[in-house]
């Protein structure tokens, strides 16, 4: 018997643990209208013609180049789709915007430069600029006639990002506040025009501030040699009573936390989008050099290990997929119906964005996790060429490895995961508690015996619901023993962030599976979704298992090990055989085609 609810409503963060959503009000890629078609093509045309003929020049780091692209893409309206219209931006929704992400994200440096100048190089002025400053600031950089870039890191201030050293104080005549320190690791800080950087005014005031090339007191490092995303320009800013004049405070005094946080989040689902179009295009790489390339008479691609390879692939991506645009149709509903509320444009988005915060954690870190996946794998189908500069799939393995760090590392925002939940519940907007409390009753009950549901996805759903359990059965049975010190177990945390990453990941694929079933899809399908749904029983159970052990002994531990196990019990399944259908079908396709 499900413990959850299910409902028609759109969800709120974190909300999905404890209710069932319904497959028709589930928002899926083949929903997408036939302008966010073009767009998507758009942006795979401006790849093929602008980007991939110059990637050797841009990863030699041409100068000029990588600039002369993102103008480019500016004049073709690709930097401006999610930006209000009244500054020049095409006023589109949040989901058109996270296309514009994914289908650009296969473009190696490029991507990392065109998403940092859209995200965190423009948001925290249009999110947290005052009018004056927006006018100034954010028609050109929608056009990309001025480039953004973001100024947070420093060489000892990484994750704990409110530990850094750069300093404010206001000159004597009032007019400039005068910033020493330095930043590290910036995106496009070579050849960027406007800065948002942040400095401690008078030791403890978190502030942001807008700083324009030329500021007398502004220089830059050269730039950093890098193991991938070479092309992307990266570099260090030294300040040296650097005058930023007064009306180029950014936000509040003392509140540059909220633009730092409230911009991440954002990121963190951007930075999936991007993943998984770079994982559709390392896929597609893949499938054609295994059809192409033979071995002991035949193509690599008959080959059964092959094929397991390749099939994995189009499961993670179609998985990470299916839960990105679950998330980002949330974020847009949730914006739009603010707007409808009479919210202001800025702090509609920034309140969706933080609404589902925990979401868009759990994406970052499957997204960069399944294009890690796909890129390793690549690098082994293609053998020892694929250790080879020239051929693709090594470029794509080398650009991969940077996005298990940027946005907050995984294990950052593993953290993330469970504690913004466990806040949630404790403030009230989340009611983790009491749905744990009922799967910890459940226990204590006799299993339901009786005639298995025969309607369509009955056990699929069933299990995932079973999932949910097994995390609240988890988190919940932690929180109970360790209370204030659990957030110092940071092993434990990190065994629950997985289970919920995977069950959020498995039920978005369920539902658009479900979805589709009813539109008439293939069975190839419910082969995705069965292989995943059977591997990700027996992962929740070993994170499940590995918490447990770690703070429960004698009967309770034996209960809650029993509880596990029931919460994780699937069906037997011919994996293998589901395997290479999806493999046959993806190698006479020669691309990726879901």
């Amino acid at each position: 018997m499900s413990t959850a609810q299910t409902t028609t409503s759109t969800l709120k963060g974190g909300e999905w643990l404890i209710k069932e959503s319904d497959p028709q009000t589930t928002f899926i890629p083949e929903d997408f209208t036939e302008e966010q078609h073009m767009i998507r093509d758009m942006c795979n045309q401006f790849l093929e013609a602008e980007v991939k003929p110059r990637l050797d020049e841009l990863d030699s780091l041409e100068p000029g180049l990588m600039r002369s692209l993102v103008e480019k893409a500016g004049e073709q309206g690709l930097l401006a789709t999610a930006f209000p219209e009244q500054y020049g931006g095409l006023g589109k929704d949040f989901v058109t915007s996270t296309i514009v992400n994914e289908y650009l994200g296969a473009g190696h440096s490029f991507s990392v430069a065109i998403s940092a100048h859209t995200g965190i190089g423009t948001l925290p002025i249009l999110y947290f600029g005052t009018d004056e400053q927006k006018q100034k600031y954010i028609p050109k950089l929608i056009t990309g006639e001025w480039i953004g870039a973001y100024g947070l890191t420093e060489p000892n201030s990484g994750s704990d990002a409110l530990s850094a050293k750069t300093t404010a104080r206001l000159s004597e005549d009032g007019k400039y506040y005068l910033l020493n320190g330095q930043k590290c690791w910036i995106t496009n800080g070579g050849f960027a025009d406007v800065y948002t950087v942040f400095a401690k005014i008078d030791g403890d005031k978190f502030t942001g501030f807008i700083v324009e090339r030329g500021f007398e007191g502004f220089t830059q490092g050269p730039e950093e040699d890098k193991m991938g995303i070479k092309g992307s320009s990266t570099v260090q800013l030294y300040f040296q009573d650097c005058k930023v004049p007064v009306e180029n405070v950014l936000g509040d005094i003392g509140k540059g936390h909220k633009i730092a946080f409230n911009i991440l989040n954002i990121g963190r689902l951007k930075l999936c989008a991007a993943a998984v179009g770079g994982a559709k295009m390392a896929a597609t790489t893949s499938v054609e050099y295994a059809i192409t390339r033979e071995q002991f008479k035949t193509s690599i691609a008959n080959f059964g290990a092959i094929k397991h390879k390749l099939a994995e692939m189009v499961i993670k991506i179609f998985a990470c997929e299916s839960a990105l645009y679950r998330t980002a149709k949330w974020i847009s509903d949730n914006e739009e119906e603010s707007l409808a509320a009479g919210k202001p444009f800025n702090e509609a988005l920034l309140n969706a964005a933080e609404e589902y915060a925990i979401e868009c954690a759990i994406l970052k870190v499957n997204g960069s996790e399944v294009l890690d996946y796909v890129v390793d794998e690549g690098v082994q189908i293609h053998g020892g060429n694929g250790f080879s500069a020239e051929y693709e799939i090594s470029r794509a393995y080398r650009d991969s490895r940077i996005n298990r760090i940027f946005e907050g590392t995984n294990e950052i925002n593993r953290l993330l995961t469970v504690d913004m939940t466990l806040k949630r519940a404790m403030q009230g907007r989340l009611n983790l508690m009491g749905a744990a409390m009922k799967v910890q009753g459940e226990l204590m009950s006799i299993p339901d015996f009786g005639d298995e549901d025969e309607t369509p996805f009955a056990a699929e759903r069933k299990l995932v619901a079973n999932f949910k359990k097994a995390v609240m059965l988890t988190a919940g049975a932690a929180a109970q023993k360790l209370m204030m010190k659990l957030e110092s177990e940071q092993e434990i945390l990190m065994n629950i962030a997985d289970m919920a990453i995977e069950t959020f990941v498995a039920e978005s694929l369920l539902l658009r599976v479900m979805k589709l079933a009813e539109k008439g899809g293939n069975g190839l399908y419910k082969d995705i979704l069965g292989c995943y749904l059977y591997d990700t029983a027996d992962n929740i159970n070993k994170w499940g298992k590995d918490a447990i052990n770690a703070f429960a002994e004698g009967d309770e531990q034996r209960m809650i090990l029993m509880g596990i196990k029931r919460f994780t019990k699937a069906q037997s399944f011919n994996s293998k055989d589901a395997r290479r259908r999806i493999a046959d079908a993806f190698i006479e396709q020669k691309r990726y085609f879901l």
